[in-house]
């Protein structure tokens, strides 16, 4: 099964809001996946993630999560760096306790750095995360994304080696791909050579369990600038959809648009009629 979900609570949800009013309400608009946005900071509450994990067992909810944007793995900085490994390791630890599948993480910044050497500041920080996956996160995904900008570290290929070497899977944004080639990446066979990449770094059943996201995109010369509505955009967004189908990938599917429940929708029933 392929989940396609909202990224964060759906716009409309009903007063008071929050994440758990947000389950119940994306539930009865038949959406059943939410990408929990902990792009600021992660909560501090467990009795609030219990509260989370039980409805989303009641309505059988798929969630994953995204951690906070302040991490730089390839910080020179130890302070920052610290900083950024502490984040990483809240999300999991509070996603473990929600009920997350997986935890979407920007992991890094060049900062100038030969991309080779930014590999092997994130892969030693990384292996410092994975120490604490018993005791802290033993079933949730820490998910690297493939970015949206020349100057972030986060290639296909970095985030799946990553992947491959810690048996974790990574965050693929087809959209932030697109815009890091300044609109590459947009075709049925750039899509199937993207999953041939993805199945010789993880194996033949990997995509049977995967975490994406998926949106329109402006962009630049310089990379990503923002999502937009997708149909706004130049996503071929129904042929990507033929392209998951026909591989029949599983897993989760944020639609990262602006319209959150509205583009949600437009994707579930696209892909449902295929």
């Amino acid at each position: 099964m392929l989940y396609i979900a909202t990224p964060g609570v759906p716009l409309v949800t009903p007063r008071p809001g929050g994440t758990v009013e947000g389950i119940k309400y994306a539930h009865s608009i038949a959406i059943h996946a939410m990408e929990m946005e902990w792009v600021q900071m992660v909560p501090k509450n467990p009795e609030r993630m219990i509260e989370i994990r039980t409805i989303a067992e009641e309505l059988k909810f798929t969630l994953t999560v995204h951690a906070p944007y302040f991490i730089n793995l390839n910080s020179p900085d130890a302070a920052k760096l610290a900083a950024s490994k502490k984040r990483i390791l809240d999300a999991l630890a509070m996603a473990e306790i929600a009920g997350a599948l997986s935890v979407c993480v920007h992991p890094a910044f060049y900062l100038g750095m030969d991309p080779k050497d930014a590999f092997e500041n994130v892969r030693r920080a990384t292996a410092d995360i994975m120490k604490k996956k018993e005791m802290l996160f033993p079933h949730v995904n820490l998910a690297y994304e493939t970015m949206g900008k020349p100057t972030q570290f986060g290639t296909l290929e970095e985030v799946l080696a990553l992947s491959k070497e810690f048996g974790i899977y990574p965050t693929v944004d087809p959209a932030h791909m697109h815009a890091r080639t300044n609109g590459l990446i947009n075709t049925t066979e750039e899509w199937n050579e993207m999953f041939d990449t993805y199945e010789s770094f993880l194996g033949k059943q990997s995509l049977k369990k995967v975490h994406m996201h998926f949106s329109g995109i402006a962009y630049s010369v310089k990379g990503e600038k923002h999502h937009v509505p997708l149909q706004e955009s130049d996503a071929r967004w129904q042929d990507f959809l033929a392209v998951l189908k026909k591989r029949k990938v599983e897993g989760v599917l944020v639609c990262e648009s602006p319209l959150m429940e509205v583009d949600t929708l437009l994707l579930q029933k696209t892909f449902e009629k295929m």
